[in-house]
């Protein structure tokens, strides 16, 4: 599993709060078996310097570094991270941030596109790939505001009989007005 998330340019004031949480979670990505790179546009002199304000520890674990000569330019990078926020007075703002989830088979399995002005959630990041394990593994999907350890939903496509054998801790529905009974839950295994 891996995560990579892009940031503007170094020293901007969001993305450091963004990095030093990143950093305080890594040992739980880590437990995961989840890599992280944090990408940005700017030279490695800059992410040394960087790391160096923020305290992240040593920059070669937390960056993508480039040799200059190979860097995307700032256009480059913008044309792959889609982003042009504009402020009330229609001025340009920096480019947001992006967030990529990827599987063990080297497949997308997350996108997020955070503003520049809005701090990405990395207890989210962690609760989504929390999620996409899970579910990757196993056959069910996690509801709304699940949490690790919640009941967990049957997958529509798994037979009754079938599931009964799965998931011996029991299957129970969710009551609707309808009267259906297609929201099948179980606990996590």
């Amino acid at each position: 599993w891996g995560i990579l998330f892009s940031h503007p340019r170094d020293f901007t004031p969001v993305c450091t709060t963004e990095l030093g949480q990143a950093a305080k979670l890594a040992p739980e990505f880590s437990k995961r078996n989840v890599k992280m790179i944090a990408l940005s546009i700017d030279s490695v002199e800059d992410h040394l310097g960087w790391s160096k304000v923020q305290g992240t520890g040593r920059p070669e674990e937390r960056y993508l570094h480039q040799r200059p000569e190979e860097r995307p330019t700032r256009d480059e990078h913008r044309q792959g991270i889609k982003h042009l926020l504009r402020s009330t007075r229609n001025l340009p703002l920096s480019p947001s941030a992006q967030v990529f989830v990827f599987g063990p088979d080297k497949k997308l399995k997350l996108s997020i596109l955070y503003p520049a002005t809005t701090g990405r959630n990395f207890d989210e990041i962690l609760r989504v790939v929390d999620s996409l394990q899970l579910t990757a593994y196993k056959k069910v999907a996690t509801p709304v505001n699940w949490k690790p350890g919640d009941s967990v939903m049957v997958i529509p496509s798994l037979p009754d009989d079938e599931a009964k054998k799965l998931f011996p801790k029991g299957i129970f529905t969710k009551d609707l007005p309808s009267g259906k009974k297609y929201l099948r839950y179980t606990p996590q295994p």
